[in-house]
């Protein structure tokens, strides 16, 4: 690593217009080569940091004091050009939600291409070259020709390796890491992480890696910093803050990590009441293309069935065919006996209220424009016609079911972190008193503290209302501690299913052990050693 500083943030400060402090007189240094973790609950201040790197804040907020500089250069005095040049040239940003951050009506490859191009770090053959080679290092479908397509038509977790590929294109002296694997099966976490830790020592790059996983940071980052409330908790070497930490805050993040992977697995219900049927069901987004097929599983009230897989193993396809959003071209999909239309706008109102969807990606579920009390409240309203002061005090109650202040209903989307974005979209399911949510990867954007608060508040709502959920997720951990029941995808299809201890209990099926063996531990050589014993491609 060498010696050289590539980013000094010093005594950074970052409010709101209204003068609430998000970030309390942070300093960061970074070398060329080295990676910083920052860690934290939502709303800490990590991915306001990571975007104050960039002499940048969002829309509602300020940089009000500090400086921050780039290869000795202090951006905060800089002209508006002058810091434009250096962003996506010096200093790239991987957005923690890829679906938000791509143009829908632009292919990859012209947005991959943009940036290397528009800085004349490239010609635009050069830069298609080398979005091909990382498109490859990446593990992105048929690379060759991956860049042809349009945001929509690959999978959340593709989306999001296309997006590294965009913030390498100018090979930066800096990359800031928001959630780069939030979208990520953990097989595909793998090679992510160890594409981008190559990466950053074959060319120097120095990284902010922002992230509530423990684990990923332990196997990337070399310190770590704690936060919480916009202020530094704890600094240190990676192998001090996961072994040794100093403060009682490090030390429940890190036993909380811990306790993921020890929890006892659920039984399922002993005598359960059939709610949800899928029988022999197909179904592809474009003619002569299938995502899912022969897909045979059920779900009784008051039980979790987690479905698990790869990303673009059709997890939330299948989601999808439920909810009536991808319209399946064979088999029946039943609610309590009743066949189920396969277009969502053909089902009767009281289907629609029964089922309820959480997305994976908060930023494309939840209108920008509304304010949390229209958005959590349109189900009250559309489903029990519900007075506008019974709204009010439903939605406050809600709001502090998941975790956040009542005050909140006067905020839009834009002003939450992204963790308090999907605890808004539970609130909003929870709201039509539905029998089945199903929820596509709801915990993905949590810290881990405020996920288990969030899974302890979904269990205790299934146990209290009869709730039954089908679990969409990569994150093993929690198949644990939340799924009577799992499936496991690969390839559009069920390979395995059966109670979760069934599932998690030797002897495996090949790939189902392969996904538990790539669960990433808090061991800073796990990632050294996975590699080391993997077979030679």
């Amino acid at each position: 690593m060498s010696e050289e500083l590539v980013l000094t943030l010093d005594a950074l400060q970052v409010e709101t217009i209204t003068g609430a402090v998000l970030v309390d007189k942070i300093d960061v240094t970074l070398k060329r080569g080295e990676i910083l973790g920052l860690i934290g609950e939502s709303g800490a201040g990590k991915s306001t940091i990571g975007l104050a790197a960039m002499a940048y804040a969002r829309a509602g907020c300020r940089i009000t004091g500090g400086q921050i500089r780039i290869n000795g250069v202090e951006l905060r005095a800089s002209t508006a050009a002058a810091r434009r040049n250096f962003r996506g040239k010096s200093i790239a940003y991987i957005a923690q939600s890829a679906a938000a951050s791509f143009n829908p009506a632009m292919k990859l490859m012209d947005q991959v291409c943009e940036a290397p191009v528009l800085h004349g770090v490239m010609s635009r053959a050069e830069a298609e070259t080398y979005a091909k080679t990382l498109f490859a290092k990446l593990q992105l479908p048929n690379p060759e020709s991956f860049g042809e397509r349009f945001p929509h038509e690959v999978s959340g977790g593709q989306l999001q390796r296309a997006m590294a590929a965009m913030a390498m294109s100018c090979r930066p002296d800096i990359i800031v890491l928001d959630e780069p694997t939030t979208a990520l099966d953990v097989t595909t976490q793998i090679e992510v992480l160890a594409l981008l830790r190559d990466l950053i020592r074959e060319f120097g790059t120095a990284g902010l890696y922002i992230t509530h996983d423990l684990a990923v940071v332990a196997q990337i980052a070399h310190r770590i910093m704690v936060l919480r409330h916009g202020k530094m908790v704890e600094v240190g070497g990676a192998k001090q803050i996961l072994e040794a930490p100093s403060t009682a805050y490090a030390t429940a993040l890190v036993n909380e990590r811990r306790s993921a992977t020890s929890t006892p697995l659920i039984d399922p219900p002993a005598h359960p009441e059939p709610l949800l049927s899928v029988s022999n069901v197909e179904a592809g987004y474009r003619p002569g293309t299938t995502v899912v097929r022969n897909i045979n599983i059920s779900l009784a009230r008051g039980e979790t069935l987690a479905v698990v897989g790869e990303s673009g193993s059709g997890k939330s396809s299948l989601a999808r065919v439920v909810a009536g959003l991808l319209p399946r071209r064979s088999g029946d999909v039943r609610l309590a006996g009743q066949s189920l239309a396969p277009v969502m706008g053909a089902r009767p109102r009281d289907v629609l209220r029964r089922l309820q969807m959480v997305h994976q990606m908060p930023d494309t579920a939840l209108n920008p424009r509304q304010t949390l009390q229209e958005i959590i409240g349109r189900p009250m309203t559309l489903f029990f016609n519900k007075s506008d002061s019974q709204v009010r005090t439903k939605v406050a109650d809600l709001l502090t079911h998941v975790g956040l202040p009542a005050d909140f209903a006067k905020r839009r989307p834009g002003q939450l972190s992204g963790g308090q974005k999907q605890r808004v979209c539970i609130a909003r399911a929870l709201a039509a008193e539905p029998d089945l949510i199903i929820c596509d990867e709801p915990t993905s954007a949590l810290d881990p503290l405020v996920a288990e608060e969030v899974l302890k508040l979904l269990r205790t709502l299934q146990e209290d209302l009869g709730l039954a959920y089908m679990f969409i997720t990569h994150d093993l951990g929690t198949v644990r501690r939340i799924a009577h029941r799992t499936a496991v995808m690969l390839k559009g299809e069920i390979i395995a299913q059966g109670p979760t201890a069934q599932i998690f209990a030797p002897p495996y099926h090949p790939y189902t052990e392969k996904l538990i063996s790539s669960v990433p531990e808090m061991d800073t050589t796990w990632l050294d050693h996975v590699l080391a014993d993997r077979p030679a491609a």
